[in-house]
């Protein structure tokens, strides 16, 4: 636990909401301020041109970034052979190689442009789907022009705005360890922006969570897809009514199954919208008032490959490769995100001629519970800021019992599994035993995949 982290965690919930504030401040600046309402209205523009005009605008922003990295980033100025430095100068991304997150992972620096001071720039951590996550680094405008937009095309599509009171389930440990008996969220007054803790939830603790809703005004949630399901199921089992305010619920980082969107729109009474993005914003897709799933050209180039690296045809399901055309400080070109997906062949009833996603595969991951009966997902986040472990596998073998698979650098040491334990107890309680194991390799699926929780509890419950 970092200094500020402990300090945090000491103050009275009042004091922990303004400092929640206080933060907030400077990021309202840093995701809203100047340039985005420009951005915001750029990209509403655009969506209404024809798919030709679209893919012409890609074209030429694809074919600037190609050279810029060419010749100005480290990573590709390198290790790009002499044809591939030609095949970037013409635009031919056919003619470069796959990026893979080994190489990225490490050596985050040497893709960024020459002349940037990373000392300046913003850095988000992936939450570390393969098992380690990987630091990615922004400039302000970037991050504005990225806000603007999921403003645009997903907040937008929905009816809501960022401007409007919300409600996010994330990784962020807004809620301290500690906190028993609620509640369960911190409120960032700037951004009338509910924070709720994924590591708190139970059956017996959603009231609370409603409750926040209601109390503040809520418009719209968004984040952890499978978060707003667990607690959707504890509302229709508990007969919680949701707010009549709430008009729109936008899903972020697993996949919603049938299943579960009629879960969400029973329990909150509001129809749901699904992101499909990554943290290293090199490719977006938001559902359209019709549900369908539209590619965003302008944030980056998806390419769905088979595998002998030739493009798929249309509702043939294949590898998704991603070049973003927004971070283009950090440019990461053809990079595997290790998810699967195929293009709709069908056009959308809703007119707009961006591309649309058949379906995305593979993104929904196992839910991890406690003794106590809290459920959670995303849970290899604890992995964050962990420089020591190379790869690592969390695997839930009862409910009283999680076992942490790590590939270790040499600079790994008892401190780490000490913190391992730590997080891994303050999302799911104290009398869980955590048995952290180095190994030497973390072996894939069937499919070549890594897997970065397993839970084996089956139908297991705390009765």
């Amino acid at each position: 636990m970092s200094v500020a982290e402990n300090i945090y965690s000491r103050l009275p919930i009042w004091g922990q909401n303004l400092a929640v504030t206080a933060y907030g401040v400077g990021w309202y600046w840093k995701r809203l301020g100047p340039g985005f309402k420009a951005q915001t209205e750029s990209f509403r523009r655009r969506e209404v041109w024809s798919l030709d005009r679209l893919m012409e605008w890609q074209e030429e922003s694809l074919g600037r970034l190609l050279v810029e990295a060419a010749s100005s980033v480290p990573f590709y100025a390198d290790l790009w052979t002499a044809d591939e430095r030609a095949a970037a100068r013409r635009g031919r991304l056919a003619g470069l190689p796959l990026l893979e997150k080994a190489q990225l992972r490490g050596q985050e620096l040497r893709f960024l442009r020459r002349g940037l001071d990373a000392e300046r720039m913003l850095v988000f951590h992936t939450s570390g789907s393969t098992g380690t996550p990987i630091a990615t680094h922004w400039t302000v405008p970037e991050l504005r022009k990225a806000m603007a937009l999921r403003e645009a095309r997903s907040a937008g599509w929905a009816g809501v705005s960022f401007h409007q009171p919300r409600a996010t389930f994330s990784g962020r440990m807004a809620v301290p360890e500690t906190q028993v008996g609620g509640p369960y969220h911190r409120f960032n007054a700037v951004e009338r922006q509910v924070y709720f803790s994924p590591f708190h939830l139970s059956a017996t603790t959603a009231g609370s969570y409603v409750e926040a809703l209601h109390r503040h005004r809520i418009r719209w949630l968004t984040g952890y897809a499978v978060s707003f399901y667990l607690l959707a199921q504890h509302m229709l089992e508990q007969r919680l009514e949701a707010p009549e305010s709430l008009e729109a619920v936008i899903t972020t980082s697993e996949k919603v199954t049938p299943e579960m969107r009629s879960v969400l729109e029973r329990a909150f009474r509001a129809k749901v919208f699904e992101e499909y993005s990554t943290v290293e914003n090199i490719s977006f897709a938001g559902d359209c008032e019709h549900g369908r799933l539209h590619v965003s050209p302008e944030a980056g180039v998806i390419e769905i490959l088979r595998p002998d690296g030739s493009a798929c045809e249309l509702g043939e399901a294949g590898e998704v490769v991603a070049t973003g055309l927004i971070r283009r400080g950090q440019p990461l070109i053809r990079f595997r995100l290790g998810d699967q997906a195929a293009w709709d062949p069908e056009p959308c009833p809703c007119g707009r001629q961006l591309p649309v996603l058949q379906e995305v595969f593979g993104r929904l991951e196992d839910v991890v519970e406690g003794p106590d009966g809290r459920r959670m997902v995303r849970f290899h986040g604890i992995f964050v800021d962990l420089p020591h472990a190379r790869e690592g596998q969390v695997i839930q073998e009862t409910l009283h019992r999680i076992r942490v698979k790590v590939v270790p650098s040499p600079a790994w040491n008892e401190e780490d599994v000490a913190e391992v334990r730590r997080r891994i107890r303050a999302r799911l309680g104290p009398d869980v035993e955590v048995v952290v194991q180095t190994v030497d390799v973390i072996p894939r699926t069937a499919a070549g995949k890594f897997q970065a929780v397993i839970s084996q509890i089956g139908g297991e419950t705390t009765g």
